[in-house]
């Protein structure tokens, strides 16, 4: 049974350009523009129409846009949950301009052991992340740490949470790793890996999705019974200013917003390519988290149990349930 009828979430990238070269993504290959602060307007006035309520600032590294603090502070004065993650490189020089700005600021760590992460970054941020954690701290930031789990790393998971999450008095959320298109990711995380996780997923200040770990079990997406519906949950736009369908990494086509994203999102030719959310090929076997957990939340069934009880942690814990109340008063 279908909960929600509009769309909740805008993935936004701000541009495809990346200081990093992680092994387990292509987007910074990928020649890129900037998005510009009158579309970011435009575009923001019409997402509240449509009903979103979290934006999500990404890229690429989102810090190399030199206008995210401009575009962080419309979307947070028009009541949208805003969030961001950085692989810190640029943090300390972005850091008070952001203050406040960012309800959830996700700095990326995927080991506590230096070499190990630079080596899986392709550049050296171990220190930046180290640095950011305590610049934030001091500006009354509260990041989370966000660490994306592959078999190489899930050893790592119990020394980033005793020696940096938790002396840090930070949230750790695990991203167990997904794969797409062409990109390698590695061996998938096996049973074994999956209930290491769900276990360690219920202690204090960590976050797991546990229908993450149930989709994974069940083989992910089937497109017989798709349980993604990214296209009709999430609104992706590019750094052209333009719609992606049905989602960015396996997009299909891209549309020009052209001033008028609201109209665009209800045009025909877009409601007939979101009717076929979750049931494309390229969709069988899709673990893809920021779709599905998007997904999860917008319709009754075994997932929308499974993820209740950490979503209702980690909004608890980070204290953004009062922007959430504010928004639905609203």
């Amino acid at each position: 049974m279908r909960l929600v009828h509009h769309p909740v979430l805008c993935n936004y990238y701000v541009t495809y350009r990346c200081n990093a070269r992680c092994s387990f993504c292509d987007i910074w290959e990928k020649p890129s523009p900037y998005i510009k602060l009158a579309d970011v307007e435009q575009n923001l006035r019409d997402l509240r129409e449509l009903g979103v309520r979290v934006v999500d600032f990404t890229g690429g590294e989102p810090l190399l846009h030199q206008q995210i603090d401009q575009f962080l502070g419309l979307a947070h004065d028009l009541g949208f949950i805003t969030t961001l993650t950085t692989n810190c490189l640029l943090y300390p020089k972005w850091a008070e301009r952001l203050r406040g700005k960012v309800d959830m600021l996700h700095f990326s760590l995927d080991a506590a052991d230096k070499d190990l992460h630079d080596q899986g970054r392709g550049v050296a941020c171990f220190d930046f992340v180290q640095e950011s954690i305590q610049i934030a701290k001091a500006l009354g930031e509260r990041p989370d740490i966000l660490f994306t789990v592959f078999s190489e790393n899930i050893d790592q998971v119990e020394r980033v949470y005793t020696e940096i999450a938790l002396p840090n008095h930070l949230m750790l959320l695990l991203n167990p790793a997904f794969s797409y298109n062409t990109v390698e990711t590695g061996a998938p995380l096996t049973l074994n890996e999956l209930n290491y996780l769900s276990t360690f997923g219920k202690r204090r200040n960590v976050y797991l999705n546990e229908a993450f770990m149930q989709l994974r079990r069940e083989g992910g997406n089937h497109i017989t019974a798709p349980v993604c519906k990214a296209a009709s949950t999430t609104l992706v736009i590019s750094p052209e200013n333009e719609l992606i369908l049905p989602c960015y990494h396996l997009g299909q086509q891209n549309f020009p917003i052209d001033g008028n994203l609201k109209k665009l999102y209800q045009s025909e030719e877009v409601r007939q390519l979101i009717a076929l959310e979750g049931r494309l090929p390229a969709c069988e076997g899709c673990t893809i988290n920021c779709y599905m957990q998007p997904s999860f939340a917008v319709e009754l069934n075994s997932y929308f149990w499974k993820a209740l009880p950490s979503t209702l942690k980690y909004n608890w814990q980070k204290g953004t349930w009062k922007r959430l109340l504010k928004q639905a008063i609203t």
